[in-house]
């Protein structure tokens, strides 16, 4: 007979934020408030002006002076600029008569691209744990960041009990 193994699931909490429609001031007490430890930038594009504070040129620094909060991106946990430009139709007009497609539809497509980038092997769950998923998206409802999140909940789930808290 052999050892019966008991598999221990760690705790771990992931926090995602949207940076639209947000001060600096309350980005970053919410990250304070909440307890994040690292930003995992999920934006494929990081550094367009609109990003005001967010730009990949300052947040590094402002993270690190204001708050003591580490920085990453991994724009593998991004949409391709195909799905992107697909779902931005949605909010622009459309162009050369390419009809957008719906947030179902694009939940398949990045499900998928998700997968085939095999993206629970590029983060460990303990070196998410008190992290947070940075998006522009000001909610979660329409945010690919919800979806990594989720997405890395039920693939860990053998071995992490992960709470998903959207700040």
């Amino acid at each position: 007979m052999g050892a019966n193994k008991q598999t221990k699931r760690r705790a771990i909490k992931i926090f995602t934020i949207g940076s639209n429609e947000k001060t600096a001031e309350e980005f970053f007490t919410l990250l304070l408030d909440a307890g994040v430890r690292r930003i995992v930038d999920v934006r494929l594009n990081n550094n367009g002006t609109l990003a005001g504070f967010t730009r990949a040129a300052h947040l590094p620094y402002l993270l690190r002076e204001v708050a003591g909060i580490k920085y990453d991106h991994m724009p593998d946990l991004a949409p391709d600029d195909d799905i992107l430009a697909d779902w931005k139709l949605k909010a622009h007009a459309k162009k050369a008569g390419k009809k957008p497609i719906t947030w179902a539809e694009y939940e398949i497509r990045f499900a998928r691209l998700i997968r085939n980038r095999k993206i629970k092997t590029l983060v460990k769950p303990v070196g998410l744990n008190r992290a947070c998923l940075l998006c522009s998206e000001p909610t979660p409802e329409n945010c690919h960041r919800r979806l990594v999140a989720e997405y890395l909940r039920d693939k860990w789930s053998d071995r992490a009990a992960v709470e998903i808290v959207h700040i």
